[in-house]
């Protein structure tokens, strides 16, 4: 009989790469309209050049959008092949929940609880899709605690 956790984990790793797919264009976006604002009032931080401030946010948008891809990627095949996904597939999704619990603590003071909890949703997909594929759930693996057969 499967437990909870095991027919549960291939919809929500789906549904984690659903999100992802989704936040990645957001997130392009919103650092368009970020050095569209940088150009238009020629800003500088510390007599930097305004157009290396216009290109960096271009940059760390299309980067931001470019790993949030790829974390949906390693969601996506973990779920369509029910396999956890390998070591640097983790180390991804790890990073990118990491990067979700600092951007929802700074996000709480700036934008608002909305977007908070918007932030702490994706973290908990992307913490649930590890967890549900941790240690024993490949398929195939024997039942936890089985003892092998005396000789």
């Amino acid at each position: 009989m499967q437990g909870v956790a095991e027919v549960a984990r291939r919809p929500i790793a789906l549904v984690t790469a659903a999100v992802l797919f989704l936040e990645a264009p957001g997130i392009v976006a919103i650092n368009a309209v970020m050095a569209r604002f940088v150009k238009a009032q020629t800003m500088s931080l510390d007599g930097m050049d305004p157009d290396a401030m216009y290109t960096g946010t271009w940059a760390l948008g299309i980067a931001s959008g470019v790993a949030l891809v790829l974390c949906a990627l390693v969601a996506l095949v973990a779920g369509i092949r029910d396999r956890r996904p390998g070591r640097a597939g983790r180390g991804l999704l790890i990073g990118c929940a990491v990067v979700h619990g600092v951007l929802g603590a700074v996000t709480v003071g700036l934008i608002g609880w909305g977007a908070f909890a918007f932030m702490m949703l994706v973290l908990g997909l992307i913490v649930l899709t590890l967890v549900a594929y941790g240690k024993g759930s490949e398929k195939g693996a024997g039942a936890r605690g089985e003892a092998p057969a005396p000789a």
